[in-house]
């Protein structure tokens, strides 16, 4: 069993790299999908980790076994469909950033339903971390997600809950009822600035925090590049973010949220595990691709006391 199980659809990444001399886009091969890059962000920052997802029985889904056996995430939740393909998806770059293109419809995780969920796995766990995508791929992936917070909730287990929000998946009425029923029932939640303003209609980090600490007591208001807010009842902190030479943000917030919660399942306070996750973001800016670029503890030990 793993202190912090992590619940989601991992996806295939191509992710686009400069042309070559005649002018043609290359893409790199590599990992992705949110809850799976916080469980490497995790497992690289030394937390015990698992993750509970459903993928294909095709050469995707056997790269992703292979890939969370060298990262130390287990596995015994993971169920093989061969009837069903592991997602897939495509990163451009522009100058307004990083986009995404998505082949997802009918994968292997979209199938799961409520009773599949783990729930002696979840119940001998300390932390649960899902997130808008992992509810927002179909209505049984969305129930099943509501089971486990409540199996974990019912044993006492801290929920984490990333918002993630993804508008192509779902329209924003039900994104935005679904996201905060859970925030409703987390313990640790995770909006973006960005996420949150399209949820919520608020745009001021004040307001988007009392709109949230009135959901859950902690929160964890990522900025981008003006850093994270934690906020609770009690207290708010504004940890600047750290100057890196970035190139690709993908998945930035995943480790984000993964090395946070290493970080406090080791015993840190909020505010020093967000300081420790908002180096890790920095890091993970600079380099290609969602995994590749995860840094591990030493890395942003060397971040933080320079």
């Amino acid at each position: 069993m793993t202190d912090l199980l992590c619940m989601g659809e991992p996806m295939l990444e191509f992710n686009q790299q400069p042309a070559d001399r005649e002018g043609r886009l290359l893409y790199l091969e590599g990992h992705g999908g949110d809850t799976s890059n916080a469980a490497i962000a995790a497992a690289r920052s030394g937390a015990s980790v698992g993750y509970v997802t459903a993928i294909g029985t095709d050469a995707a889904g056997e790269s992703f076994m292979a890939l969370w056996a060298r990262e130390k995430v287990a596995t015994e939740t993971v169920i093989r469909r061969p009837v069903a393909p592991t997602g897939i998806y495509f990163v451009t770059h522009g100058p307004a950033g990083h986009n995404f293109t998505f082949y997802r419809a009918g994968s292997a995780a979209a199938l799961y339903r409520p009773q599949e969920v783990p729930e002696d796995a979840i119940r001998a766990a300390r932390i649960l971390h899902v997130s808008g995508i992992s509810q927002a791929i179909s209505e049984s992936a969305c129930d099943a997600v509501f089971h486990a917070i409540h199996v974990a909730r019912e044993a006492g287990v801290r929920v984490s809950y990333d918002t993630n929000l993804r508008l192509r998946l779902w329209p924003p009425a039900r994104a935005a009822a679904v996201i905060h029923a859970g925030i409703a029932l987390a313990d640790i939640a995770l909006p973006s600035l960005d996420d949150a303003t399209a949820l919520t209609g608020l745009t001021e980090p004040d307001a988007v925090m009392d709109f949230y600490l009135r959901l859950c007591p902690l929160v964890l208001l990522k900025c981008g590049a003006a850093g994270c807010i934690v906020a609770t009842r009690e207290g708010r902190t504004h940890i600047p973010a750290h100057r890196v030479a970035a190139v690709d943000a993908t998945g930035a917030g995943d480790t984000f949220a993964g090395a946070l919660l290493a970080r406090l399942l080791a015993g840190d306070e909020p505010v020093a595990a967000a300081r420790y996750a908002n180096a890790a973001a920095a890091l993970s800016t600079t380099g290609y691709g969602a995994v590749a670029p995860i840094p591990r503890e030493a890395a942003v030990r060397a971040l933080l006391a320079g």
